[in-house]
Protein backbone atom coordinates (compact mmCIF):
# COMPACT_ATOMS: atom_id res chain seq x y z
CA UNK A 1 0.00 0.00 0.00
CA UNK A 2 1.01 3.57 -1.00
CA UNK A 3 1.11 5.69 1.94
CA UNK A 4 1.32 9.31 2.28
CA UNK A 5 1.18 9.84 5.91
CA UNK A 6 1.10 13.56 7.77
CA UNK A 7 1.93 13.58 11.22
CA UNK A 8 1.21 16.84 13.28
CA UNK A 9 1.68 17.27 17.37
CA UNK A 10 0.94 20.10 19.57
CA UNK A 11 1.36 20.76 23.46
CA UNK A 12 -1.75 20.66 26.04
CA UNK A 13 -1.75 20.86 29.98
CA UNK A 14 -0.72 17.46 31.21
CA UNK A 15 -2.86 17.42 34.02
CA UNK A 16 -6.20 17.59 31.49
CA UNK A 17 -5.04 14.86 29.28
CA UNK A 18 -4.32 12.67 32.90
CA UNK A 19 -7.74 13.11 33.46
CA UNK A 20 -8.68 11.25 30.47
CA UNK A 21 -6.67 8.34 30.62
CA UNK A 22 -8.51 5.01 31.16
CA UNK A 23 -6.81 2.85 34.03
CA UNK A 24 -3.82 1.60 33.88
CA UNK A 25 -2.20 4.43 31.64
CA UNK A 26 0.59 7.29 32.33
CA UNK A 27 1.10 10.39 31.00
CA UNK A 28 4.28 10.47 29.27
CA UNK A 29 4.22 13.97 27.96
CA UNK A 30 1.80 16.61 27.86
CA UNK A 31 1.27 16.00 23.76
CA UNK A 32 -1.61 15.27 21.40
CA UNK A 33 -0.76 13.90 18.09
CA UNK A 34 -2.70 13.44 14.76
CA UNK A 35 -1.84 11.00 12.49
CA UNK A 36 -3.33 11.43 8.68
CA UNK A 37 -2.89 9.23 5.90
CA UNK A 38 -3.75 8.94 2.52
CA UNK A 39 -3.85 5.46 1.26
CA UNK A 40 -3.40 4.33 -2.22
CA UNK A 41 -4.08 7.87 -3.33
CA UNK A 42 -7.82 7.27 -2.77
CA UNK A 43 -8.49 6.72 1.00
CA UNK A 44 -8.34 9.07 3.88
CA UNK A 45 -7.53 7.97 7.35
CA UNK A 46 -7.19 10.04 10.62
CA UNK A 47 -6.41 9.29 14.18
CA UNK A 48 -5.74 11.01 17.58
CA UNK A 49 -2.91 10.06 19.46
CA UNK A 50 -1.23 11.18 22.95
CA UNK A 51 1.95 9.61 24.73
CA UNK A 52 1.14 6.99 27.04
CA UNK A 53 2.97 4.41 29.01
CA UNK A 54 0.92 0.82 30.12
CA UNK A 55 2.46 -2.80 31.23
CA UNK A 56 6.06 -1.81 30.86
CA UNK A 57 5.80 -0.20 27.25
CA UNK A 58 5.72 3.46 26.29
CA UNK A 59 4.30 4.96 23.02
CA UNK A 60 0.90 6.23 22.03
CA UNK A 61 -2.67 5.86 22.84
CA UNK A 62 -5.42 5.93 20.51
CA UNK A 63 -7.66 8.05 21.28
CA UNK A 64 -9.65 7.63 17.86
CA UNK A 65 -9.99 6.93 14.66
CA UNK A 66 -11.60 7.86 11.24
CA UNK A 67 -11.55 6.99 7.76
CA UNK A 68 -13.23 8.37 4.22
CA UNK A 69 -14.98 4.84 4.20
CA UNK A 70 -17.27 5.07 6.93
CA UNK A 71 -16.87 8.82 8.15
CA UNK A 72 -17.09 12.36 5.99
CA UNK A 73 -13.52 12.33 5.78
CA UNK A 74 -12.14 13.99 2.59
CA UNK A 75 -8.56 15.95 1.49
CA UNK A 76 -8.06 18.61 -0.85
CA UNK A 77 -4.39 19.54 -2.23
CA UNK A 78 -3.45 23.08 -3.34
CA UNK A 79 0.03 23.62 -4.45
CA UNK A 80 2.38 22.52 -1.78
CA UNK A 81 -0.43 22.17 0.95
CA UNK A 82 -2.96 19.66 1.94
CA UNK A 83 -6.03 19.94 4.03
CA UNK A 84 -8.44 16.88 5.46
CA UNK A 85 -11.86 17.89 6.47
CA UNK A 86 -14.28 16.58 8.56
CA UNK A 87 -17.15 17.58 10.67
CA UNK A 88 -15.31 18.21 13.77
CA UNK A 89 -11.62 19.09 12.32
CA UNK A 90 -9.99 21.10 9.82
CA UNK A 91 -5.99 20.46 9.41
CA UNK A 92 -4.05 21.90 6.87
CA UNK A 93 -0.52 20.36 5.97
CA UNK A 94 2.24 22.92 3.54
CA UNK A 95 5.79 20.83 3.06
CA UNK A 96 8.59 23.31 3.43
CA UNK A 97 11.39 21.42 1.59
CA UNK A 98 13.15 20.77 4.87
CA UNK A 99 14.06 17.19 5.23
CA UNK A 100 14.90 15.02 8.61
CA UNK A 101 13.52 12.63 11.25
CA UNK A 102 11.62 12.85 14.28
CA UNK A 103 12.99 12.51 17.48
CA UNK A 104 9.71 11.48 19.30
CA UNK A 105 9.67 8.00 17.98
CA UNK A 106 12.56 7.14 19.44
CA UNK A 107 10.69 6.50 22.32
CA UNK A 108 7.85 4.55 21.02
CA UNK A 109 6.67 0.86 21.14
CA UNK A 110 4.13 1.43 19.45
CA UNK A 111 0.19 2.09 19.73
CA UNK A 112 -2.27 1.03 22.19
CA UNK A 113 -5.91 0.43 21.06
CA UNK A 114 -8.15 0.07 23.66
CA UNK A 115 -10.97 -2.61 23.26
CA UNK A 116 -12.08 -5.47 25.69
CA UNK A 117 -8.36 -5.69 26.09
CA UNK A 118 -6.11 -2.91 25.20
CA UNK A 119 -3.57 -4.05 21.79
CA UNK A 120 -0.16 -2.46 21.05
CA UNK A 121 0.23 -2.35 17.50
CA UNK A 122 4.04 -2.38 17.13
CA UNK A 123 5.65 0.88 15.36
CA UNK A 124 6.12 0.94 11.91
CA UNK A 125 10.04 1.27 10.57
CA UNK A 126 9.81 4.06 8.05
CA UNK A 127 13.80 4.31 6.65
CA UNK A 128 12.94 7.05 4.44
CA UNK A 129 13.33 10.90 5.43
CA UNK A 130 10.41 12.90 7.01
CA UNK A 131 10.04 16.76 5.15
CA UNK A 132 8.72 19.60 7.78
CA UNK A 133 5.75 21.52 7.22
CA UNK A 134 4.04 23.85 8.85
CA UNK A 135 0.79 23.14 9.64
CA UNK A 136 -2.78 24.94 11.06
CA UNK A 137 -5.86 22.95 12.39
CA UNK A 138 -8.52 23.71 14.31
CA UNK A 139 -11.43 21.13 16.27
CA UNK A 140 -14.73 21.71 15.92
CA UNK A 141 -16.79 19.88 18.09
CA UNK A 142 -17.80 22.41 19.93
CA UNK A 143 -17.15 26.81 20.15
CA UNK A 144 -13.56 27.04 21.78
CA UNK A 145 -12.04 24.12 20.43
CA UNK A 146 -8.46 23.44 20.34
CA UNK A 147 -6.87 25.55 17.54
CA UNK A 148 -3.11 26.43 16.43
CA UNK A 149 -0.67 27.48 14.27
CA UNK A 150 2.96 25.93 13.72
CA UNK A 151 5.73 28.35 14.03
CA UNK A 152 8.29 27.10 11.27
CA UNK A 153 10.31 25.03 14.13
CA UNK A 154 9.96 21.73 15.75
CA UNK A 155 9.93 22.17 19.40
CA UNK A 156 9.98 19.39 22.61
CA UNK A 157 7.88 18.80 25.27
CA UNK A 158 8.68 18.29 28.52
CA UNK A 159 6.95 15.99 31.17
CA UNK A 160 5.32 17.88 34.11
CA UNK A 161 4.68 16.83 37.28
CA UNK A 162 0.88 16.54 38.47
CA UNK A 163 -0.46 19.86 39.76
CA UNK A 164 -3.86 19.71 39.64
CA UNK A 165 -6.71 17.17 40.12
CA UNK A 166 -9.49 17.26 37.31
CA UNK A 167 -12.24 15.36 37.29
CA UNK A 168 -12.17 12.12 35.50
CA UNK A 169 -13.41 12.01 32.37
CA UNK A 170 -13.90 9.57 29.27
CA UNK A 171 -11.13 8.97 26.94
CA UNK A 172 -12.80 10.55 23.39
CA UNK A 173 -11.80 13.16 20.69
CA UNK A 174 -14.40 15.48 21.90
CA UNK A 175 -13.31 15.50 25.22
CA UNK A 176 -9.06 15.77 24.26
CA UNK A 177 -10.10 18.48 21.55
CA UNK A 178 -11.53 20.85 24.56
CA UNK A 179 -8.19 20.58 26.09
CA UNK A 180 -7.03 24.02 24.45
CA UNK A 181 -3.12 24.45 22.80
CA UNK A 182 -0.91 25.54 24.11
CA UNK A 183 1.74 25.59 21.03
CA UNK A 184 2.09 23.23 17.78
CA UNK A 185 5.59 21.04 18.21
CA UNK A 186 5.76 20.31 14.89
CA UNK A 187 4.82 18.53 11.78
CA UNK A 188 6.01 16.58 9.09
CA UNK A 189 4.79 14.41 5.85
CA UNK A 190 6.37 11.20 5.16
CA UNK A 191 5.68 8.82 1.87
CA UNK A 192 6.53 4.90 2.14
CA UNK A 193 5.38 1.60 1.19
CA UNK A 194 3.31 -0.17 3.89
CA UNK A 195 3.31 -4.27 3.59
Amino acid sequence: MKVEQFVMAYQVEQDRLRALLPDGFESLRPVLRMNAEIQNEQRAYLELNTAAASQGKRGWLNIANWNSETHDLTYERNGKSLTFTAPFLTITYTAVGVAGNCPAEQDNDGCFFLSQVPHLRPPEHVTVNKEFCDCEFAWSFHDHDAHGVSMGKTLPAFFSPQEKDYEKQPLSAENAAAIPCQQVLGSYVVKFERA
